[in-house]
């Protein structure tokens, strides 16, 4: 009797799904408050820094499922981060997107080298293209 009552009980209902977290690593305020603001829009968990140091310390306690990294911050630099990023075992796996100013193709040379995932020159994308960019490399194409 209890088998069938068990059968009989409506099915759980359907988990939550839990928002994809990105940590964001801007130097720039107001520009961070920007993508900040549009990440949040579409249903990430953002976790804001201003420099590398406390990039690192927050990939390893936030430990997100993207980095969005700048390169040029103080403190330690965004491709110091990533090297660093890439030689932890806990974080050697996290997803990185460089948005930088930097457009030399060298710089672009230099976080390929580093492991990136993906780089982004600020002058050439909107934050349409950095959103496509995060969805893509977190497997939410739609």
């Amino acid at each position: 009797m209890q088998d069938e009552q068990v059968q009989d009980q409506p099915a759980a209902p359907e988990a939550v799904p839990v928002k994809k977290k990105i940590l964001l690593v801007e130097d720039d305020i107001a520009l961070a408050a920007v993508y900040r603001s549009r990440l949040e829009l579409e249903d990430f968990e953002i976790y804001e820094v201003n420099n590398g140091e406390q990039a690192l310390q927050a990939a390893k306690e936030f430990m997100p499922d993207l980095i969005l990294l700048d390169a040029m911050m103080p403190k330690i630099s965004g491709f110091d981060v990533l090297d660093i990023l890439r030689h932890t075992p806990e974080t050697a796996d996290i997803r990185v997107i460089m948005l930088t100013a930097l457009s030399q193709p060298k710089d672009k040379e230099k976080a390929e080298q580093l492991g990136v995932d993906d780089y982004l020159v600020k002058s050439q994308v909107v934050i349409g293209d950095v959103v496509d960019r995060v969805k893509h490399h977190l497997g939410m194409d739609t």
